[in-house]
């Protein structure tokens, strides 16, 4: 997978990522890696062309500190139930059979929100700030 992310550059693979509603794990064929050309394919108008090249060029390395940690303060996770995270096989039996739990000690909720892919936060603003709200209120 990294090769083939590597041979279509970061702003390709992101599109792909804000606009694929496939549940499953990212995949690019080789024969079409984008399903169409990567041209015709429109972003969200809840992100820019400016957005676009901001999180290609951001170097990920800068939380390689934090890679093993556990966090450590209380947790509501949100999810979408088409993230292509969410439905790569095994991620699913992590987050609900305990894996999380153990990497999140202080979790409370998982919520899978209905149709909604990885940038829920921007799909779906309202509830994910209605979310936000009532967990935070306890504080």
């Amino acid at each position: 997978m990294e090769s083939e992310m590597a041979r279509y550059g970061a702003e390709a693979v992101i599109k792909k990522v804000l606009t694929d509603r496939t549940p499953g794990p990212p995949c690019l064929p080789k024969e079409t890696p984008f399903g169409s050309n990567i041209a015709d394919i429109k972003l969200p108008t809840w992100f820019t062309e400016d957005d676009l090249k901001y999180y290609a060029q951001k170097n990920w390395e800068l939380t390689a500190a934090w890679t093993g940690s556990k966090v450590k303060v209380p947790v509501k996770f949100v999810v979408g139930d088409v993230d292509m995270v969410y439905t790569t096989p095994g991620v699913k039996e992590y987050v609900h059979g305990g894996g999380f739990k153990n990497d999140v000690p202080l979790l409370e909720e998982c919520v899978v929100m209905d149709n909604v892919g990885h940038f829920l936060n921007q799909e779906k603003a309202d509830e994910v700030n209605a979310h936000i709200h009532e967990f935070i209120k306890k504080f």
